[in-house]
């Protein structure tokens, strides 16, 4: 059997507001990633994303449970070169160009071969001259990624990667993203961009009051939650000055097929429509529980 990418128990983590009031961040969440999984996590603000990628990460130690990644402790794995993060936040020196970083970079990593390609790679190769303080936030996020790329990591972990991206920068990176999958890299990410999770991940794991309360492939997600939607188009008959003849709706309803109708579609329902039915306000057990049926 393959060596888990991630594999999580009981993860629990706790921290204290300024009145000293504690307050529980990631609450008994267990997680296992394959290599080659392609994942998302979403939930709505405060739900624990960012904590559990700060654990699976080491930049963060759990108060409870243990978190391994490819079969060691995460800080190692990122020493190793195995695994890179692309976080929301955190530094870049604005006084260098964009080359300059990622040179610095590859030095460190001892990986000088790598510059040029992860330049490629994020889209940066015409703004290597740029110094890093000229470049837009999309571009900075982009520069992120090329970092994160420098030691050809197993995983690749991204927590809100596309925010201050145009719609244009942002299809051009998971572009990028997409390529790397093909490659086998396993990647984990966290977004608020529901669209990207809906189309570009295989696997949905949604977070809500810290913990799991749903966790399958994308499609399954949809599925669980919602109707489906039927779209037609009526024939011309059917169709006068003030709009579809309210008769011929009647009749619709009885029976689609004789009357002609055209260009039938069905859809799923949509990611978002399981985001908002899995994190409503509702107590957490609740959700578990219907989340098992």
């Amino acid at each position: 059997m393959n060596t888990p990418a991630i594999h999580a128990t009981g993860l629990r983590k706790e921290f204290r507001q300024a009145d000293g009031t504690p307050v529980v961040a990631v609450d008994d969440v267990d997680l296992t990633i394959q290599p080659g999984e392609i994942v998302a996590f979403l939930g709505p603000n405060g739900a624990g994303k960012t904590t559990t990628v700060d654990m699976l990460l080491g930049l963060t130690r759990p108060d409870a449970g243990s978190v391994e990644v490819y079969g060691v402790a995460p800080d190692a794995a990122v020493r190793a070169g195995r695994v890179s993060a692309v976080m929301q936040t955190g530094g870049l020196l604005n006084d260098f160009t964009v080359e300059e970083t990622v040179r610095a970079i590859a030095a460190l990593h001892g990986r000088p071969d790598r510059v040029d390609v992860v330049l490629e790679r994020a889209g940066l190769t015409e703004l290597a001259g740029r110094r890093v303080e000229a470049c837009s936030g999309g571009e900075q996020q982009r520069l992120k990624f090329a970092l994160a790329l420098v030691p050809d990591p197993d995983l690749v972990i991204l927590d809100e990667p596309t925010t201050g991206m145009d719609v244009g920068a942002r299809q051009e990176f998971w572009q990028a993203m997409r390529a790397d999958a093909a490659l086998g890299r396993t990647i984990v990410f966290a977004t608020h961009y529901l669209a990207e999770a809906d189309e570009f991940a295989g696997r949905t794991v949604l977070m809500n009051h810290g913990r799991i309360v749903h966790d399958a492939p994308t499609t399954d997600v949809r599925a669980a939650y919602g109707g489906r939607t039927v779209t037609f188009r009526p024939p011309a008959e059917a169709v006068g000055p003030e709009g579809i003849d309210p008769a011929w709706l009647a009749r619709a309803q009885q029976a689609l097929a004789p009357l002609g109708v055209a260009d039938l579609e069905v859809s799923a329902a949509s990611l978002e429509a399981a985001f908002l039915a899995l994190t409503a306000e509702v107590p957490v057990d609740t959700i578990l529980e219907g989340a098992t049926r």
